[in-house]
């Protein structure tokens, strides 16, 4: 099984880390993996992508043209994105800077207050850690208990004053996806 995911949004969200520590995630799991930045001379507030392939068998190539799960944390990216998902794909989108709802309907989606539920925990910077969590809640790429001993393993000593607020963030990025997926089930049945 091989798995495509694109992060993106401006730089300075933390958009290149979240794709590392999922790389790394996967490789401390046994996984192939691929992990590819992007970004624009700017950085800071411009445009910043990266892709991640996990899978089973080794990977041909860390080129993603259509991938199966795009976390989008801003306007333009979700205008990109939404087009190359895969048919299927899981499209996760941070309602906080995006003011539109998904127009495609083959794929599965989540729009998730990520800023928010980030500034509610106490550190706005923690946005890229709800969005991991709640693409882990989507799709079952790895468990969210890979993702924490990983970022406790390879979480700078300079930040590991953090660690207790990034689980928060990826629990409640998690549970927030689980809730909505619940309630589509009990919606539809």
């Amino acid at each position: 099984m091989q798995t495509e995911i694109i992060i993106s949004g401006f730089g300075g969200q933390g958009v290149l880390f979240a794709g590392q520590l999922l790389a790394y995630a996967a490789l401390d799991l046994g996984r192939e993996v691929t992990w590819l930045p992007s970004y624009g001379p700017e950085m800071r507030g411009g445009t910043a992508n990266c892709t991640v392939i996990i899978a089973d068998e080794e990977i041909g190539s860390p080129a993603v043209r259509h991938p199966q799960v795009a976390l989008v944390l801003n306007l333009p990216s979700m205008d990109k994105y939404e087009d190359e998902l895969v048919s299927g794909g899981t499209l996760i989108a941070n309602a906080s800077l995006i003011n539109r709802g998904v127009h495609r309907m083959d794929i599965k989606s989540l729009i998730i207050p990520a800023n928010e539920i980030a500034e509610a925990l106490g550190n706005k910077r923690m946005t890229n850690m709800v969005m991991l969590g709640a693409m882990l809640g989507m799709s079952p790429v790895m468990p969210l208990e890979a993702l924490e001993k990983t970022l406790e393993l390879h979480l700078p000593e300079r930040h590991r004053r953090l660690l207790p607020a990034n689980f928060k963030a990826l629990r409640q990025g998690f549970e927030f996806a689980q809730k909505q997926f619940a309630q589509e089930i009990l919606s539809a049945g």
